[in-house]
């Protein structure tokens, strides 16, 4: 059983939209029917933004490099850290989470905005969202703020690159 994580492409579409429809009503999930959907979906590999994990040719995780310019535009992150990227849509199939999963999609996805150029990486996590906040803990990301989008109370984390 090895994982191998890659560059998401047209042929993963169907996988995606089945692992992303498994999310949905998940505690602290925001995600509701059609999002994220084929346009998110066209719109990450239109921009070679989305990856995915692997495991025995089974779609098992995904995550995205995002551009939200809402997000972008907060107020809390700092300008010596521009520019800054954004992880969104991180998400494991629900039997296989607690797993170490994300925090390997989360190492993967830095990387690669390293190399794209970012300096650093920021996102919203769901403030209730005890899972998520104790994986990002493990990677020393700095809470530099809150914020109210997408209908929650968001943490906005922050990290150099």
């Amino acid at each position: 059983m090895s994982d191998e994580i890659v560059m998401a492409t047209e042929d993963d579409r169907e996988e995606l939209m089945a692992l992303y429809k498994a999310q949905l009503g998940r505690e602290f999930c925001p995600w509701e029917e059609g999002y994220p959907g084929n346009e998110t979906i066209d719109f990450d590999l239109s921009r070679d933004a989305l990856f995915v994990m692997k495991r025995d040719d089974r779609i098992i995780a995904a995550v995205s490099i995002d551009e939200d310019e809402d997000v972008n535009a907060l107020p809390c992150w700092d300008p010596a850290l521009a520019p800054g990227g954004e992880l969104a849509r991180l998400c494991v199939l629900p039997d296989l989470q607690n797993g170490g999963i994300a925090r390997k999609m989360l190492q993967y996805g830095m990387e690669q905005l390293k190399e794209r150029g970012f300096k650093s990486i920021h996102f919203l996590v769901n403030q209730h969202n005890t899972k998520a906040l104790r994986s990002y803990a493990v990677f020393g990301f700095a809470n530099v703020g809150e914020c109210y989008m997408f209908e929650q109370d968001f943490y906005c984390y922050e990290k150099a690159l």
